[in-house]
């Protein structure tokens, strides 16, 4: 009996629970606890806000060294330069493939729904709106050669480091004993990490909690209302992706349980949508990948980093609906040249986009920019943008795990058997 209550107060369980009654919490406070010193400043922006975002800082001061060390242990156990180069092939084409039919996804339901037609655009409450420097595709490629590693490792710079520790991984492996010393140093620092981990997901339904209660404590329903449309769109376009678009990947390539992989991977999907950040649930998806599906850690500690950095599957999706709203807001014709350009600019703009909360919304302005819509009309989404955020952040890291997991299918690198286990 003890043994079953254990494995129901798992941290999995706990996470969900903490997420649900933050959120219920959150509800109740807005609407039912007045302002003053007790709401806003000890519970809002003191207990939830300090304990939320203390969390959040936790996990990301894990992710630069874990990626590094996972990185340069992946590369060296692949090994082979030319099986690491297919490997790397085929996650970037699999990513970049995603992305697309992403924004094509979230075109098509954004014309279905039409969420800019017949908006009351005086109900809206506008927002300042951070404008995105737009990066030329040289540029993006440039950007992966760091020109000093030490300043990318202290920036969190993700696509240098990628490159700088598979590199330092291939050469061990290449030296082979002559670089024993080294290659035992990262292994070793490797586990280390990994163990700072375990320590700091113990504090993970507390943080989620406090994350969850401030976010909805702050948002309520207010000012969703004049935006349902849009915000449906860009739900339902999130849905068809992660449920249809990636399960249909994964069983076409695989042959695997698409619902036995969702609900391995729901505790990932939940803790990503509580902190709004892909970054923050690479640890957490490395280990549930290898634990849980029979994912190789040589794949996924090489493929669930760049995906974190390059893959934003969710995040485009946000963009192409968004595209649309304006364009109908604003009653602006968009040509089939410019969904092209949409779908082109959206899926560059995703490659080197920090993993962080609320990044969408800069690279967003890129793409209006692209096609010619006004900047201002992201000053009408912003306001919501938080809880589309959390969703988008869901799925974002659904499409690297199941890209990994199909990789390392193809390697030879899936143990079946732990997928199965129920």
């Amino acid at each position: 009996m003890e043994r079953k209550e254990k494995k129901k107060l798992g941290l999995t369980s706990k996470i969900f629970i903490s997420l649900l009654l933050g959120a219920v919490a959150g509800v109740l406070m807005h609407y039912y606890l007045p302002a003053g010193t007790l709401k806003d400043t000890v519970l809002i922006n003191g207990i939830f806000y300090v304990v939320g975002n203390g969390f959040l800082r936790l996990m990301q001061m894990l992710v630069v060294p874990l990626v590094f060390c996972s990185l340069i242990c992946g590369s060296m156990s692949i090994g082979d330069t030319k099986k690491l180069g297919k490997v790397g092939i085929k996650t970037m084409v699999f990513y970049l493939a995603t992305t697309a039919i992403a924004i094509s996804v979230a075109l098509s339901i954004g014309q279905l729904i039409s969420p800019g037609i017949g908006l009351d655009m005086s109900a809206i409450q506008k927002a300042d709106v951070t404008i995105g420097e737009k990066t030329s595709f040289a540029d993006t490629l440039l950007n992966i050669i760091p020109t000093n590693p030490i300043k990318s490792l202290a920036d969190g710079e993700m696509l240098p480091i990628i490159l700088f520790a598979v590199l330092i991984g291939i050469i061990l492996a290449k030296l082979g004993e002559n670089a024993e010393i080294v290659a035992n140093f990262f292994s070793q620092f490797n586990d280390v990490m990994m163990q700072m981990t375990m320590i700091v997901m113990k504090f993970a339904p507390y943080g989620v909690f406090c994350l969850i209660a401030k976010t909805f404590s702050t948002v309520g329903f207010d000012g969703i209302g004049p935006l349902l449309k849009y915000m449906g769109a860009v739900l339902l376009a999130l849905v068809v992706q992660c449920a249809g678009v990636y399960m249909l990947f994964l069983y076409g390539f695989t042959r695997l349980n698409p619902f036995r992989f969702l609900k391995k991977f729901a505790p990932v999907m939940g803790f990503a949508f509580s902190t709004a950040t892909s970054n923050a649930t690479i640890p957490m998806s490395i280990e549930t990948l290898a634990t849980k599906m029979g994912v190789s850690k040589r794949i996924s500690s090489f493929t669930i980093p760049l995906g974190a950095t390059i893959n934003m599957d969710g995040t485009a999706i946000m963009q192409g609906v968004a595209v649309i709203f304006a364009a109908q807001a604003y009653n602006i014709m968009l040509t089939p040249a410019d969904y092209i350009t949409v779908i082109a600019t959206a899926t560059l703009a995703s490659v080197g986009t920090a993993g962080v909360p609320g990044v969408g919304m800069i690279t967003l302005s890129m793409v209006f920019a692209a096609v010619g819509l006004p900047i201002e009309a992201i000053s009408m989404i912003i306001g919501i943008d938080r809880i589309l955020d959390m969703s988008r952040t869901a799925v974002n890291i659904t499409g690297d795990a199941v890209c990994t997991t199909i990789v390392a299918h193809q390697d030879g690198s899936l143990n079946k058997e732990v997928f199965n286990r129920k």
